[in-house]
């Protein structure tokens, strides 16, 4: 016998009947946890791209060659946005050579830096990829925290830019194509330009904001080709800021035309959404140009030092020029201006022919052939034309 208590049943059928309800809530929730565990796990996989970061982490690691702290993961994209918030500066951009997954205190990193270390700088490709990241972190995780840090460092963008067009680096009052300086701030905003999802959320005074200063950049980098007997050719590393002719930079670094640099400038030039006429001539010459002053017949070899002979662990090794007719072709990383001899540098700023001649520490530290032009011919070839 039983009873009943309105709906609800009482007595041997209730147990039964509850048993069931509690066995299949228990199910319900075991799913719902292992749906939730695998969107959690799907969340951890996310890697944001750091590869934004490889060269101020390479100057932190130059710098610091005993590493026995922790680092986050690549796939804890929130802890290293955070790092970034830490860094920040108070003008929104950020202080170079950092390794950004570290598990540091930031302020005490901060603290054992030089006074002028501790300052914002677009040196070593560095604030606009952390401008970057915070913007891919925002898009996944919409904390507003990121999405307020990547606007500050978008003003200091912004703020910073010359007003012909051109950003400066860290060695001269220049507007620099070095370490992706200028270029490296103008993909960024090209990116924003052509609609980038993670900065859907940019308000359209800062979106004119960016359009003008990217037509400001585009235009100066035409001003800034360098003519050699009336024929385009290409850039130097650093650009005077009225005559826009290729300046000196550090001691080494003499006025040239650059294969190196003039690749990032032509990749940014071949990213332009229907480009005018003055882009295109841009670009096919400085093509040309890259394609006449290849070298042939050798490849630089790195030969492994003992020990003793090593100068920075990151380079345990010097660098020698090998005579090869097989060797595909290679590229220096300065021409001169005026018949496009290649030409190397020493410390104290003595104009040098042969690798051999560079200072040893120079030799190894400071990329002075390389094979930069051939991405940028393919592309041209295979998309461009």
């Amino acid at each position: 016998m039983h009873t009943y208590l309105g709906n609800i049943p009482t007595g041997h059928n209730a147990y039964i009947i509850m048993r069931r309800l509690f066995i299949l809530l228990s199910f319900s929730l075991s799913v719902l946890a292992a749906d939730a565990a695998g969107v959690l796990q799907n969340v951890s996989d996310t890697i944001v791209s750091l590869d934004g970061f490889r060269d101020g982490i390479h100057h932190w690691n130059l710098e610091h060659p005993q590493r026995n702290y922790p680092r986050y993961a690549p796939s804890q994209y929130r802890e290293i946005a955070d790092n970034l918030l830490a860094y920040q500066n108070a003008d929104g951009g950020w202080p170079k050579n950092i390794d950004w997954l570290a598990v540091l205190p930031a302020d005490s990193v901060k603290a054992a830096l030089r006074e002028r270390y501790r300052r914002s700088t677009l040196d070593n490709r560095n604030t606009f990829p952390q401008i970057e990241y915070l913007g891919d972190v925002y898009s996944l995780t919409s904390d507003l925290r990121y999405r307020d840090a990547a606007e500050r460092g978008l003003d200091f963008l912004l703020h910073t830019q010359k007003p012909n067009g051109g950003w400066r680096g860290w060695d001269v009052d220049a507007i620099t194509f070095n370490d992706e300086v200028t270029t490296g701030a103008l993909a960024l905003f090209l990116k924003i330009s052509k609609g980038d999802s993670s900065f859907a959320w940019l308000d359209g005074s800062r979106r004119d904001s960016i359009a003008s200063a990217l037509q400001r950049g585009i235009d100066m980098i035409l001003k800034c080709q360098y003519v050699q007997d009336g024929v385009l050719t290409a850039w130097g590393q650093q650009h005077d800021n009225e005559t826009f002719l290729p300046v000196k930079a550090r001691t080494f670094e003499l006025p040239s035309l650059t294969a190196r640099e003039s690749c990032d400038v032509i990749m940014f030039l071949m990213d332009i959404p229907s480009p005018d006429e003055a882009v295109r001539q841009a670009v096919r010459s400085a093509v040309a140009w890259l394609e006449r002053v290849a070298l042939h017949g050798f490849r630089v070899d790195e030969q492994p030092l003992p020990a003793e002979r090593i100068i920075n662990h990151e380079y345990p090794f010097d660098r020698v020029v090998v005579a090869d007719t097989s060797a595909p072709r290679i590229w220096a990383r300065f021409y001169e201006m005026s018949d496009n001899r290649p030409f190397m540098c020493r410390r104290d700023g003595t104009k040098v022919w042969r690798l051999a001649d560079v200072d040893a520490e120079r030799r190894t530290g400071y990329d002075w052939y390389g094979y930069w032009p051939e991405e940028v011919i393919s592309r041209f070839y295979n998309e461009y034309r």
